[in-house]
C-alpha cells in the first residue's frame, strides 16, 4: 500500500526520496514554530490522501534540515515546492488556498 500521509524527508534523504523520484512530488518546507505552516498542514495531508498513487507528498522541517532549504532558496515558510522527475519546477509560498496547490499539481500531472 502506498504512503498516504506526508513523508518526512531530511537533508540526508532528500536527494534519494525526491531527487530520485520519477513522477510528480510536492515538498512542504515548514517549521514547528510557524503559524501559517500549521494552517496549511491539514491541506498537505488531504492532498496526500487524494492523490495517493499519483503524487509523492513530503514535508521537510527547515530547522532540522537547513541545507536543503538553502539549496532551493527557501526564505519564507511555508513554501511548497513542486518537483517533476526529480527537477524543481514550481514554488508556492505562504498558506495558500488548497485550489491553488491543486492547480499546480494538476498542471504537472497532465503536462
Amino acid at each position: 500500500m502506498a504512503v498516504t500521509h506526508p513523508l518526512a524527508v531530511t537533508d540526508a534523504d532528500f536527494a534519494q526520496e525526491i531527487g530520485g523520484h520519477s513522477g510528480v512530488a510536492i515538498v512542504d518546507f515548514w517549521a514547528t514554530w510557524c503559524g501559517p505552516c500549521q494552517i496549511i498542514a491539514p491541506v498537505i495531508e488531504q492532498l496526500a490522501h487524494e492523490y495517493e498513487g499519483r503524487l509523492k507528498v513530503a514535508k521537510l522541517d527547515v530547522d532540522a534540515s537547513p541545507q536543503t532549504a538553502m539549496q532551493y532558496g527557501v526564505r519564507s515558510i511555508p513554501s511548497v515546492l513542486v518537483f517533476k522527475d526529480g527537477q524543481h519546477v514550481d514554488t508556492v509560498v505562504g498558506a495558500v488556498p488548497k485550489a491553488l496547490l491543486v492547480d499546480k499539481i494538476e498542471a504537472q500531472l497532465t503536462a
